[in-house]
C-alpha cells in the first residue's frame, strides 16, 4: 500500500510541476514580445535585447511560486529589464 500512495503523491507532484511550467509558458507567450521591445528600445540593440529578454524571464521565473498575479508578473518583468539595461550601460 506504502507503493500506491508514494506513486499518487509522485504523480501529484509531476502534475503541479507541469502546471507551473505550463503556467510560465503561457506568460512567456503573452509577455515576450512586449518586454523585447521594451529591451530594444533601451538598448537600441537587438541581439542585446534578446540577453536582457532571456534574463529576465529566467530570473522572473525563480519569482513565479510567490507570483500569483499576472500583472505582478510583468511588472517584475519590465523592472528586471530596466536594471539590467541599467547595469550594462
Amino acid at each position: 500500500m506504502l507503493h500506491g500512495q508514494l506513486q499518487a503523491r509522485n504523480h501529484k507532484t509531476k502534475l503541479t510541476i507541469k502546471t507551473k511550467s505550463s503556467r510560465f509558458d503561457a506568460l512567456v507567450a503573452r509577455y515576450y514580445p512586449a518586454v523585447y521591445s521594451f529591451a530594444c528600445r533601451l538598448t537600441d540593440d537587438p541581439r542585446e535585447a534578446i540577453a536582457l529578454t532571456r534574463d529576465a524571464f529566467n530570473t522572473t521565473r525563480k519569482q513565479l511560486r510567490s507570483c500569483c498575479d499576472d500583472n505582478v508578473f510583468a511588472s517584475i518583468l519590465i523592472s528586471t529589464v530596466i536594471r539590467a539595461g541599467l547595469t550594462a550601460a
